[in-house]
């Protein structure tokens, strides 16, 4: 049962990046790494418990937003979704990643809320996390072998599991820098504004003298992970999108999603719904049809 009460734990305040891995190789499953809290906070109040909890708050450098055009785009670990609806290059060049950090949650949560943390949570219906999948990029750790970046898209191994060790740090979420031509948008469905997503839908479609020439199609609460549609990302690439091609979209989705019931949403209106919502945010991105 859930109640206003944390459970007892040591508060650690490592100052380095080094010293926070080391207390994590350490302690391992027996510590929790504490950046924005909206999520830790909640499942610690729900029964989760941990030994030790590993503030990030005292770490510099993790809060740093860069974009490169080169390089694309970079954000620490402590960069805020709020930082993310407030930066002028994302909104420009990331309007999915934008989108989903706008609708996502309220502005309390906004304000404390990480999107690497959104990341790690590997929430099915995770606005960002459907964003980041459509938009590609590679998640940065660090433990006590060394520096690896996972790619987003082996990334979310299962529900609620991912790829980072439990003695690793997430560091930052990198984006690539996204080709001429190319579009992007977000979308989702919920009951009331600030409620999770039923379903959530982001694409990134590259295009070139009107043709689509690869297609990236991601999809959040229809599977244990958010996941891509590669049989309809092929079905649009190296072709006009016509009317007649979003027709075929949205048909081709629900072969290729596994939603079921919950307090949200059945699978069956799910199944229906979702090729009409991939549909829809293709004509966002590509401003009308």
């Amino acid at each position: 049962m859930s109640t206003r009460i944390l459970p007892e734990f040591d508060l650690l305040m490592p100052h380095t990046v080094n010293e926070a891995v080391k207390i994590l190789a350490k302690h391992k499953r027996k510590a929790a790494v504490l950046a924005g809290g909206t999520d830790l906070l909640v499942v610690m109040k729900d029964g989760y418990r941990v030994d030790y909890v590993i503030s990030l708050a005292e770490i510099s450098g993790l809060n740093s937003l860069k974009y490169d055009s080169k390089q694309g785009l970079q954000l620490g670990a402590m960069v805020t979704i709020a930082d993310v609806v407030k930066s002028k290059v994302v909104k420009e060049k990331y309007p999915a990643l934008w989108t989903s950090a706008s609708e996502n949650g309220s502005p309390q949560t906004r304000t404390m809320g990480t999107v690497v943390g959104n990341i790690l949570r590997a929430s099915p219906s995770g606005d960002c996390c459907c964003a980041v999948l459509a938009l590609g990029g590679s998640v940065i750790l660090r433990g006590p072998k060394g520096t690896r970046e996972v790619p987003i898209d082996k990334f979310w191994l299962d529900y609620r599991v991912t790829a980072r060790k439990p003695d690793e740090l997430a560091l930052a979420l990198k984006i690539p820098p996204m080709p001429h031509g190319t579009v992007t948008a977000f979308t989702k469905m919920t009951r009331t504004t600030l409620d999770l997503a039923k379903v959530n839908a982001a694409v990134r479609l590259d295009m070139s003298q009107k043709k689509c020439t690869q297609a990236r199609i991601a999809v959040g609460a229809v599977a244990p992970t958010t996941i891509r549609l590669p049989k309809t990302e092929k079905l649009v690439s190296g072709k006009a999108i016509t009317v007649q091609v979003l027709k075929e979209v949205q048909q081709s989705v629900s072969t290729e999603i596994k939603p079921i019931n919950d307090v949200r949403s059945t699978a069956e209106y799910r199944r229906d719904v979702t090729g009409v919502l991939v549909r829809r945010v293709m004509e966002q991105a590509l401003g009308g049809i």
